[in-house]
């Protein structure tokens, strides 16, 4: 096993791959930009390195102050997390000439897959199903209105490389195609420099649903199940679960799935934690999207039901450890589900909210599992994306699970900036959802009938606890006005 490893991430990734580093005995060194000086992790690491400002393309996207970091401090290996570098192939090669372990996929198939074409071509070859579409960038706008036609509209324009929404526009008829095309490229090109795009078929209302595989560098590779992903809001998963409701009613389709993804890992040649991502129609017919590799933000979920630590399996699996689960042994109890708790003001568009966070109160408790990046007194930094924290629970049931959700999300309290904890408790208090048809439309529809909660969802929370620290009563209960949580006085921990 590794003696020391460097985080190539911020926030609460890089507070979670800390904390199994510390578990697994391993010494750990975070590195941070100007914005991140005081961060979670960077008080939490063994040692902390500075990349730069804070401007992302000059610290967290720098490879080579990364490298100069990992040997000044006598790192063994690199984990990237999400985002940032941990797709970049040129990265996972650098990592490698300078002796360094990158702990991901090999180069080549983040390669393979970083291109959305050359994966659709590498699932059509593994025999998986694909969306409809071309097998290359669209060059020729004459070229790109025969395809179109012959798919027949809608369709739909996503960027060869990248993902989270990117060059991708959804067009409705031929007229509007050249014009989608120029601005979808235009996207594309300022997002990841690379401005090709593709057309596929656009499936209609589909449910989101990936497969998780796991794989060793001596040929075996587990899938771990399914996540349902289809709560997006352009694009970017909103809430997740695991296992699908999908798959209470077809419990045979999480099979024909995970075998589709573990043929497409292993003709990439892929091993580590990945992702297969897929949408599925409503007569269940599945088809390859593309493939994540790399460690998903809601890989919690997954950890939750199947009992499994992934990043842990990341560290033994890049040190050259076998995986010695069987596919026979994977098995998932209970139902999970996790938000993304974000600094943005629903009620206003999302607009991101930096600023202090003046006052914090984490939930707890049975079933509740909070990664959190941020601490109170925090100034939350406007420079990246501004994900605080994922709150993820767990249930016997799914009904249980929903529950458990809301009762955390009572309680998750912060002061000072805007979060969207509350717009979370709607979704989970909708008929639709509570019934589990879900589709990538459920927000689309979800807004048009929308109640908002009132702006000072938890407001009484947060008086109830200064009036508690106030008045230091033994340990009596308080009940705050209606509609509150109950809340247990005198802990004068939670205001430090």
């Amino acid at each position: 096993m590794f003696r020391k490893v460097l985080v190539a991430n911020r926030g609460e990734i890089a507070v979670r791959i800390i904390r199994a580093l510390r578990e697994a005995g391993i010494a750990s060194v975070a590195v941070y930009s100007d914005a991140d000086r005081a961060s979670l992790a960077v008080q939490m690491a063994d040692e902390a390195a500075h990349l730069g400002p804070a401007a992302a393309a000059e610290s967290y996207l720098r490879i080579d102050r990364i490298l100069d970091a990992a040997r000044r401090h006598g790192a063994d290996a690199i984990h990237p997390g999400y985002g940032f570098l941990s797709e970049n192939a040129e990265f996972a090669e650098a990592c490698q000439s300078a002796g360094v372990v990158f702990i991901g996929p090999p180069a080549e198939a983040i390669r393979a897959m970083g291109s959305k074409t050359e994966a659709r071509k590498l699932a059509i070859a593994a025999g998986a199903p694909v969306v409809p579409g071309t097998e290359a960038a669209v060059t020729d706008l004459s070229a790109a209105q025969r395809v179109a036609r012959g798919l027949g509209y809608p369709v739909l324009l996503k960027a060869s490389a990248g993902g989270g929404g990117k060059g991708m526009r959804r067009v409705d008829r031929e007229d509007d195609l050249e014009t989608a095309i120029r601005d979808a490229s235009s996207e594309a090109s300022r997002a990841f420099g690379n401005g090709d795009v593709y057309l596929e078929k656009l499936v209609v209302e589909p449910r989101h649903i990936e497969i998780q595989v796991l794989g060793d560098q001596h040929g075996h590779m587990i899938h771990l199940g399914e996540r349902e992903c289809s709560i997006q809001r352009r694009h970017q998963k909103v809430v997740e679960e695991c296992p699908s409701p999908l798959m209470r009613e077809h419990p045979e389709l999480r099979a024909h799935m995970g075998e589709a993804a573990l043929k497409i890992a292993r003709r990439a040649g892929y091993y580590n934690a990945g992702t297969m991502e897929f949408l599925v129609d409503r007569d269940r017919n599945f088809y390859f999207l593309e493939m994540n590799t790399r460690l998903q933000v809601e890989h919690p979920v997954t950890e939750l039901v199947t009992g499994l630590d992934l990043v842990h399996w990341q560290l033994r699996i890049a040190a050259g450890g076998r995986l010695d689960i069987q596919q026979q042994d994977v098995w998932w109890a209970g139902a999970s589900i996790e938000c993304r708790i974000y600094a943005e003001d629903p009620d206003n568009q999302f607009l991101p909210s930096p600023g202090r966070i003046t006052r914090l109160m984490e939930p707890s408790g049975p079933g509740v599992r909070l990664d959190s990046g941020v601490y109170e007194g925090w100034e939350v930094p406007f420079e990246y994306d501004p994900l605080l924290a994922k709150l993820a629970v767990w249930g016997e049931t799914r009904e249980v699970a929903t529950a458990r959700m809301q009762r955390a999300l009572r309680e998750y309290v912060v002061g000072g900036i805007r979060t969207n904890t509350a717009f979370f408790t709607e979704i989970l208090n909708s008929k639709v959802f509570r019934d589990g048809r879900l589709s990538t439309a459920f927000l689309d529809d979800f807004f048009m009938q929308r109640q908002p909660m009132p702006r000072n969802f938890g407001a009484e929370a947060v008086a109830a606890l200064v009036a508690a620290a106030s008045s230091k009563p033994s340990d009596a209960m308080t009940r705050p006005q209606s509609g509150s949580h109950w809340l247990r006085s005198g802990r004068d921990e939670q205001l430090r």
